[in-house]
């Protein structure tokens, strides 16, 4: 652990990961906000959250095919110019007189949906690449802190600045943030790895190997697909908070702030912890737990009052994220560097499919006023994950005699 704080690579992605979560956090704060506060907006938010989770799911093979295939580093720093250029164009918009209207939300939404759907699987393959096995628990661990205490900032700017900021200076901050981490990535030092030069030669379209190399290893594939529902469980209440807080709280926007406070301190207390807890338990009791929690906690939400729903973020804080913690040590435990990127983007392909289902039924509930039937359907997605997850990992797992740890039948292939 300490070898890794000492690691100049390792403080420079911390750095440009802090500076553009930041940014690109008030701004899908605040977007999602303009959205939904605007006549007819709940359902206008929907069909642009669908759209944009269709347009993902159409782009993340072909994403983690390019992971597998170019410089990471290049392709972090491409994304963000990229990102910054669009954004000083709207804020410009913004600062000439020209008042924003839903497309312009909606473009600006998209440009952050992109810019994740990028981000996420690069940034994970890029950490296995570069640093050793053993820092992954601890890396993960404090990747999930770094991302959690962003969003705590943000959240809590988000709350001040949507009171007293005009969204162009909101935008402006935000390409200043992204400016940041260009410069950060750019001082980044990275040796492309041997097999990864080598894999560019001989893997020109492959997106498939990914689903191949898992078919393989049915019990894992099964295992960490449903251990991903806590995740999708996350990006469909980016659209059914807003709405849920609106429509039966009718709170306003400092309390959606202090929501995203509230989950950012529950995954920050995951993710300083799960590291210690999976060393002992191991990565798949941690993530079973994870997903355990997180299901209880979704489940409660349509019988609590404003306080204790706030107080139930925190919980689903601490259950996404010791899955997800536990899960991406898992993953680069046992998935080769030169395929991460399409195994990952396998399941984020599955995920997004599952979302888009999921996002098409809610935004018809919501139209229909049955935003609380949407929440019940969603517990009960939950609990029928957990119930897989339990039942893959007894079928397809074994114990290791010497330290009583469990081992997937993948390591054996």
């Amino acid at each position: 652990m300490k070898n890794l704080y000492n690691d100049s690579r390792f403080r420079l992605i911390i750095s440009a990961n802090i500076a553009s979560s930041i940014g690109s956090g008030i701004t899908m704060i605040a977007i999602p906000w303009m959205l939904v506060s605007s006549d007819n907006g709940n359902k206008v938010f929907g069909y642009i959250t669908i759209c944009m989770t269709i347009l993902s799911f159409i782009l993340t093979p072909f994403v983690g095919n390019l992971v597998d295939r170019v410089s990471r580093k290049k392709l972090l720093i491409i994304s963000e110019i990229i990102c910054f250029a669009l954004l000083f164009i709207f804020s410009l918009i913004g600062f000439v007189g020209v008042s924003y209207e839903i497309w312009h939300y909606t473009i600006i939404y998209m440009i952050g949906s992109l810019y994740y759907t990028i981000f996420y699987p690069t940034m994970f393959a890029l950490n296995q690449e570069i640093f050793t096995k053993e820092h992954y628990k601890s890396l993960n661990g404090t990747m999930e802190v770094q991302g959690q205490l962003s969003s705590m900032i943000a959240g809590a700017l988000a709350s001040i600045l949507l009171l007293k900021w005009d969204l162009h200076y909101i935008l402006l901050l935000n390409t200043i943030s992204y400016g940041a981490a260009i410069y950060f990535y750019l001082k980044l030092p990275y040796v492309r790895l041997p097999s990864m030069k080598q894999a560019e030669t001989v893997i020109k379209s492959r997106a498939s190997d990914g689903l191949r190399y898992m078919l393989a290893r049915p019990s894992v594939f099964i295992f960490l697909l449903f251990s991903f529902m806590p995740f999708i469980g996350v990006m469909l209440t980016n659209y059914l908070f807003p709405v849920y807080l609106v429509d039966v709280f009718k709170a306003d926007a400092s309390v959606y702030g202090i929501e995203g406070m509230i989950y950012a301190i529950g995954a920050i207390i995951a993710g300083i912890l799960v590291p210690t807890v999976s060393s002992k338990f191991g990565n798949e009791k941690t993530i079973i737990f994870g997903v355990f929690v997180y299901t209880i906690a979704i489940s409660l939400i349509v019988f609590v009052n404003l306080p204790v729903y706030l107080s139930l973020m925190l919980f689903l804080a601490i259950g996404n994220s010791s899955t997800r913690v536990a899960r991406n040590s898992f993953l680069m435990d046992h998935i080769p560097n030169d395929i991460i990127g399409r195994v990952d983007s396998l399941f984020r392909t599955l995920g997004l499919l599952i979302r888009i289902l999921l996002l098409a039924l809610f935004t018809e509930m919501v139209s229909s006023d049955l935003i609380v039937y949407c929440f019940i359907v969603l517990s009960g997605v939950l609990l029928a994950s957990l119930c897989l997850v339990v039942i893959s990992w007894k079928k397809g797992f074994k114990v290791r005699e010497k330290d009583g740890h469990v081992i997937p039948k993948i390591s054996q292939i």
